[in-house]
C-alpha cells in the first residue's frame, strides 16, 4: 500500500499516518504513561458530567418517565458508532481520533470538516460543561454556607447574568493540570472518575428508597417524537466517548486497549444513566424533574428533607463536571496537534514541550478561546451545537469503516465490528434520526458553521497542507519550544 494518495481526494494512508506519529514506537515526543484502567477513568471522566447531571432535566422536559427510553435510543446510537470507533481506534492509534480516520479513508477536505466538526464538538462541549459545573458550584455553596454566587457573577446575560466566572476559573484550573503532563492529568482525571461514579451510586442508594411505580404513569405522555427529541438531548450525555481515540500516542498497547476501553465506557456509562434517570422519576416524578438546574441534588434534598444529602451530591457533581472539562480539553488539543502536523492548522498547535511531554502553547490556546462561550452563552444553545456536531463526525466514522475495508482490507484490526457493513449502516441512520430531532433551528446553525469550514480549507487548510505540498513531517517536529 502507497503510503499517501495525493491525487483526487487526498487521502493519506493509515499506515503513513501511524508512522507519522510514532504510534507503534516509544519517547517521540508524546509520552505512554495510560494503562487500561486509567484509559477507561479517562473515558468515564470524559463521558459522565453535564449530561446526566444538570440535562436529564431537559430530557425529562421533552420525554417525561419514558426518557429512560431516549438513554437507550441515544446509547444504541452510540455503541453502533462504539464499534466503528474501536475498529479504527485500534487499527490506526494516533491522536487525530475521528479527523485521522477520515483522513485515511474519506479524503483530506472531509477529514478538515471532520476536525472543524471536532472544533465545535470539544470546544463548544467545554463551555457547555464550564456553564453546568457553574451551576452545581452554587448549589453546593448555598448547601454548605447558605450563600451562593450573584446571577452577574455566576450566569451569562442569556441567562440574566453578566459574565458567567466560575465556568471560566475551571477551564484555566483544566489547563494549568494539562499543561504539567499527561500522567498528572491521567491520575486526576482517575480519581475523579472513581468518585463521581460513587455519587451516582450515592444518589440511586437515596432515590429508590422513594421510589414509586404511579410516578411512571403516563409512561410516554408525550408519545414518539417526545422519546424522540429527549433521545437527542440525552445524547449530549453520551459525548466523550470517542475522546479515548485522542490518547492513541500515549497509551500503552493502544491496538489492544483503545477497543476495549471504548466498549466499556459506554457499557458502564448506559447503566447508570438508565437507573439514575428511572431513579430520579420514581422519586418525584417527572413534572418535579423537569427543567429543574441540579436536579439530582434537588431530588436527594427532598427524599432526605435536608440540605446535607443534596450537598453531598453536589459536591460530586462539582468534581465529575471538572473531570470532564479536563478530559475533554485534553482531546481538543490533541485533534489541533494532529490537524497541525498535517498542515491543515497553525503550527504553533504541534509544538510539544520536551520538559512537559504537552502541547504548552496549543492548551493555552484553547482554554482562552472556549472561555468565551463559557463566560456568555447559554446551556442549551452550546448543547444543541455540540450534539449535531458529534451526530455528523459519527455519521463519517460509520462511513469510514466500510471505505477502509474496501480500500485497505488488509490493515490490521485488533478489533472488527460485528455484522459489518449492516452494523455501521445502523449506525448511520441512528445518527440521522436523532439529528433530525435537534429542529431546524439548529440545523440552521451546523450547516452555516460548515460553510464557515469549508471556507477555511479553501483559503488555508488546502494551501498549507503537508500532503498537497509533498510534505512528510518529521516526527522530531513534534518536540520544540512549546
Amino acid at each position: 500500500m502507497s503510503p499517501t494518495r495525493t491525487t483526487g481526494l487526498r487521502i493519506k494512508s493509515p499506515d503513513q499516518l501511524v508512522a507519522e506519529s510514532g504510534a507503534d514506537l516509544e519517547g517521540h515526543g508524546l509520552r505512554r504513561t495510560m494503562g487500561l484502567f486509567q484509559l477507561v477513568c479517562f473515558g468515564v471522566g470524559a463521558i459522565v458530567g453535564t449530561g446526566i447531571f444538570v440535562g436529564l432535566s431537559d430530557s425529562v422536559a421533552e420525554a417525561g418517565p419514558a426518557v429512560a427510553v431516549s438513554y437507550v435510543l441515544a446509547a444504541v446510537t452510540c455503541i453502533f458508532t462504539a464499534f466503528s470507533f474501536a475498529e479504527l481506534g485500534g487499527a490506526i492509534p494516533v491522536s487525530g481520533s475521528s479527523y485521522s480516520f477520515a483522513y485515511a479513508s474519506l479524503g483530506e477536505r472531509t477529514a478538515f470538516l471532520v476536525g472543524w466538526c471536532l472544533l465545535l464538538e470539544y470546544g463548544v462541549s467545554v463551555s457547555a460543561v464550564a456553564v453546568g459545573w457553574s451551576q452545581y458550584l452554587n448549589e453546593l455553596l448555598h448547601s454548605l454556607t447558605g450563600w451562593e454566587l450573584p446571577a452577574a457573577l455566576s450566569a451569562g446575560p442569556g441567562e440574566g447574568g453578566a459574565v458567567n466566572l466560575p465556568a471560566v476559573v475551571v477551564i484555566l484550573l483544566a489547563a494549568v493540570l494539562l499543561v504539567r503532563g499527561i500522567r498528572e492529568s491521567a491520575g486526576a482525571t482517575a480519581a475523579m472518575a472513581v468518585l463521581k461514579i460513587g455519587i451516582l451510586l450515592l444518589f440511586l442508594a437515596i432515590a429508590f428508597t422513594a421510589f414509586e411505580d404511579g410516578n411512571l404513569t403516563p409512561f410516554a405522555g408525550a408519545g414518539a417524537s417526545g422519546i424522540t427529541a429527549g433521545a437527542s438531548l440525552a445524547f449530549f450525555s453520551f459525548i466523550g466517548f470517542d475522546a479515548v481515540t485522542t490518547a492513541g500516542e500515549e497509551v500503552k498497547n493502544p491496538r489492544r486497549n483503545i477497543p476495549l476501553a471504548i466498549l466499556i465506557c459506554i457499557g458502564v456509562v448506559t447503566l447508570l444513566y438508565v437507573a439514575v434517570a428511572l431513579a430520579a422519576i420514581g422519586a418525584l416524578g417527572s413534572d418535579a424533574v423537569a427543567d429543574k438546574p441540579a436536579a439530582l441534588s434537588l431530588i436527594v434534598d427532598q427524599v432526605t428533607d435536608s440540605t446535607l444529602g443534596g450537598g453531598i451530591i453536589a459536591f460530586g457533581a462539582v468534581v465529575a463536571i471538572a473531570s470532564v472539562v479536563l478530559a475533554v480539553m485534553y482531546g481538543q488539543t490533541r485533534i489541533l496537534m494532529s490537524m497541525s502536523r498535517d498542515g491543515l492548522m497553525p503550527r504553533v498547535f504541534e509544538r510539544v514541550s520536551p520538559r512537559t511531554g504537552t502541547p504548552v502553547a496549543n492548551t493555552w490556546i484553547v482554554a482562552a478561546v472556549v472561555a468565551v462561550p463559557a463566560a456568555f452563552s447559554s446551556l442549551d444553545v452550546v448543547v444543541n451545537l455540540t450534539t449535531i456536531g458529534t451526530l455528523a463526525i459519527m455519521v463519517v466514522v460509520n462511513v469510514a469503516v466500510i471505505a477502509l475495508r474496501r480500500s485497505a482490507p488488509d490493515l490490521r484490526r485488533t478489533f472488527r465490528v460485528p455484522f459489518h457493513p449492516v452494523s455501521p449502516l445502523l449506525g448511520v441512520g441512528f445518527c440521522l434520526y436523532l439529528i433530525w430531532g435537534t429542529g431546524w433551528t439548529t440545523w440552521l446553525q451546523f450547516a452555516v458553521f460548515v460553510a464557515v469550514g469549508a471556507v477555511v480549507y479553501a483559503l488555508y487548510g488546502r494551501r498549507h497542507s503537508r500532503l498537497g505540498r509533498s510534505e512528510v513531517p518529521s516526527v522530531s517536529t513534534r518536540a520544540g519550544a512549546a
